[in-house]
């Protein structure tokens, strides 16, 4: 099995950041939909590492995007839903009386799988967060902040010259990396990432994984992805969900080589999921 999964997979040579410790710590995630009839997480703990990528696979309706929506408290606003446990940024909880939720927002950054930029010019895409949350205020420092922004996103040189186009009219990889862009101009500590690649062609989706591994340098990242190879592109850990239960988590080469389950093995060689 391992000569059969080193065959299809090249892993990320990026360097883990053991010593900054976890960015956030989850333990006994639970969650139930429709008012408790569906239990869709099920005592869920891991920590997602500081400047580093942490991937959630699993086969679909296994619990990875309802995961992703409890980091930023996106879930809380669905009708019938009930969390329980503890999520923890920098060692505090999220769910602390004190915590304003649109200030915790703020700190996260989301990616969602179709590339969705507002009907606005490029540098209004990026701008308006800024703005929002006074992160900028003259004419120069807007205009500053978003071609640091843009930069980031690896988007500036193709976009430079028509920042009032309208966002929409860009290609569906421009689209994504405007949408990373917009997500950068909170100034996040995290930025979450749902199957960000689904919609995109090959070479989009290499521009996507390589701005993924220059993003984690600064930030931590959470992507979910059904793309077995992506994951191991692109990820230091591996989450393996199925059923709504973690089944496995750990160092991502580890994971996809000598995986401990064998829910986990058969989803990696492709024999289920």
């Amino acid at each position: 099995m391992d000569s059969l999964i080193n065959n299809r997979l090249t892993f990320s040579d990026g360097h883990h950041h053991i010593e900054n410790g976890p960015k956030m710590t989850i333990r006994s995630l639970n969650v139930w939909y429709d008012f408790g009839l569906k239990h869709a997480l099920k005592d869920v703990s891991l920590d997602i590492a500081d400047r580093e990528v942490t991937a959630l696979i699993g086969p679909s309706g296994c619990g990875k995007s309802t995961f992703l929506k409890c980091l930023n408290r996106i879930n809380e606003v669905i009708p019938g839903i009930r969390i329980s446990g503890r999520i923890e940024l920098d060692g505090e909880s999220i769910y602390r009386t004190e915590v304003e939720v649109c200030k915790l927002r703020r700190r996260f950054g989301w990616v969602a799988q179709q590339p969705n930029p507002f009907p606005i010019s490029i540098f209004e895409n990026v701008a308006y967060g800024a703005r929002l949350h006074g992160i900028v205020n003259s004419r120069a420092e807007t205009e500053e902040f978003v071609e640091k922004c843009l930069r980031e996103a690896n988007l500036w040189d193709e976009v430079k010259d028509q920042l009032r186009q309208v966002g929409t009219r860009l290609s569906g990889g421009q689209q994504q990396r405007l949408c990373i862009a917009r997500a950068l101009s909170t100034e996040p500590d995290v930025i979450l990432m749902d199957e960000p690649c689904s919609a995109l062609d090959p070479n989009a989706t290499a521009k996507v994984e390589e701005l993924i591994d220059e993003l984690r340098f600064n930030h931590a990242v959470v992507i979910v992805t059904h793309n077995m190879q992506q994951a191991a592109r692109v990820s230091q850990n591996v989450a393996y969900f199925h059923l709504g239960e973690l089944v496995e988590f750990g160092d991502t080469e580890v994971v996809m080589v000598t995986p401990k389950s064998q829910r986990c093995s058969d989803y990696i060689t492709g024999r289920f999921g």
